[in-house]
């Protein structure tokens, strides 16, 4: 990967709807080498989906939560993950190394709905401890790591 494949991908971050014609003017190569470009970011895994991002505030889900969660014991995991999967409020679920054994993301429309999300994982078995933060506003959501020319790749 060398700079013209960093700044492809920067600008396919800022809207994965560019055309290659307006990258391929941004860094002055032409359409097609830049059609190719980007196919080989895609077969090599570098580009791992091109998706949309809602609104939250537009779709009315004004409150995140971060919710730190504890297991009693591994066996719960299988159930505690299937929840995970189907509440749609949850929007990332990360399995960490401390005092807790997960983290969660939660986007919800209100204190009732978090409150109402809340009690359905306290009610998983095995779930043993919670933690949640209620977000007040965020300075900073990226969703994708930044493309450098340190990338080892």
């Amino acid at each position: 990967m060398d700079s013209i494949d960093i700044e492809i991908l920067k600008l396919l971050q800022k809207n994965a709807r560019v055309t290659a014609s307006d990258i391929a003017n941004e860094v002055s190569l032409s359409v097609p080498a830049v059609s190719e470009r980007i196919k080989k970011l895609d077969s090599s895994g570098i580009i791992q989906q091109y998706t949309i991002i809602i609104s939250t505030q537009r779709m009315n889900k004004n409150l995140v939560a971060y919710m730190f969660i504890s297991l009693k014991h591994p066996n719960y995991i299988e159930g505690f993950i299937e929840l995970v999967k189907k509440e749609h409020e949850i929007i990332e679920c990360d399995y960490l190394a401390g005092d807790y054994d997960y983290l969660i993301k939660i986007i919800t429309r209100d204190t009732q709905s978090l409150e109402a999300v809340l009690n359905r994982i306290k009610t998983v078995p095995g779930v043993q401890k919670t933690k949640t933060i209620v977000t007040l506003s965020t300075v900073k959501n990226t969703y994708s790591i930044l493309p450098t020319e340190d990338m080892d790749v």
